[in-house]
């Protein structure tokens, strides 16, 4: 890898995420409190833009902004884990510790274990935001829309 692609992957706060080009990725959650940059970073590795919630294909991963006060959090899971197939990631997107609709870490961990996902982990996901990459088991589930 060279090192303007080291600096590129370094720069866009995306590249930690693991998306490849190509795929769709559906987002949830949006609102103007969002992070822009991460949003724009998710769009240029992918070459796609984000699916909106009206999106009736199957994308490849969700992206789920979700703040305490926006509902239960284990219905938006359940709702997310119905639009992905078996084994792909939805990123949880909360606000970080102080910011307004800030989520326990417990909140999160009891919400996906009830929607039956596992978190693999936890990431800064920019200034405002904390992400959590929750993912279905292979079997869970079967029959998608």
């Amino acid at each position: 890898m060279s090192a303007t692609a080291d600096h590129a992957e370094e720069t866009n706060p995306a590249s930690r995420l693991g998306f490849q080009p190509g795929q769709v990725v559906q987002e949830f959650g949006y609102d103007d409190d969002v992070d822009h940059d991460l949003r724009e970073g998710i769009e240029e590795l992918t070459g796609t833009e984000l699916a909106d919630e009206d999106y009736e294909e199957l994308p490849d991963a969700v992206l789920l902004w979700f703040r305490d006060d926006d509902g239960d959090l284990t219905d938006a899971l359940v709702d997310a884990t119905q639009v992905v197939d078996d084994g792909s990631p939805i990123w949880l997107l909360t606000p970080k510790t102080g910011r307004d609709g800030y989520v326990e870490p417990s909140d999160i961990g009891e919400a996906a274990t009830t929607a039956g996902l596992t978190q693999t982990r936890t990431f800064n996901a920019g200034k405002d935001w904390s992400g959590s990459r929750l993912v279905t088991p292979k079997t869970a589930k079967a029959g998608k829309r």
